[in-house]
């Protein structure tokens, strides 16, 4: 069983996939949170609170908020330790983010992925010399797909 974490970019994403319509892609994410396939960092959860995402996404969120976001064991807090102690991965934490004090959820979710040899599902691009989600994971060796392909891997079609 592969496990996916979701970062708040995908989470956003999924505002577009109405439930009444898209009922497959909610049905099935229901029974992926339920048996753990997909999860999420705390740092995700607040990040989705300094946001505005649509309500329908909110209260499933919030229905499942224990279920889906974690709190970092000591392997994660010491993966991103070693995430940070890299100069150029330091710019994951942005002046902006240090000076008010909002989270940052990055170097979290690829500690994750990496403490549970999952796969991170994020909307970031890789961008080479950049500090993205996927060149993080494609520095400490963790899978990193798309929303779209994380669908397509569950075989959901519509």
């Amino acid at each position: 069983m592969t496990v996916y974490i979701f970062d708040t970019s995908s989470f956003s994403k999924l505002k577009h996939y109405y439930p009444s319509i898209f009922i497959t892609v909610w049905t099935g994410l229901d029974a992926m949170v339920s048996s753990g396939e997909v999860i999420s960092t705390r740092e995700v959860w607040s990040e989705l609170q300094n946001g505005s995402p649509d309500q329908s996404l909110t209260d499933w969120i919030s229905q499942r908020k224990k279920v889906i976001f974690t709190t970092p064991c000591v392997e994660e807090l010491l993966i991103v330790s070693e995430i940070l102690k890299i100069k150029h991965f330091q710019s994951l934490i942005g002046k902006k983010q240090t000076l008010k004090g909002t989270p940052v959820a990055d170097p979290f979710i690829v500690a994750c992925a990496k403490h549970y040899n999952g796969c991170v599902v994020t909307e970031e691009c890789f961008k080479e010399n950049s500090s993205k989600i996927p060149n993080v994971c494609e520095a400490f060796d963790v899978e990193c797909i798309n929303l779209e392909t994380f669908m397509q891997r569950q075989g959901w079609t519509f």
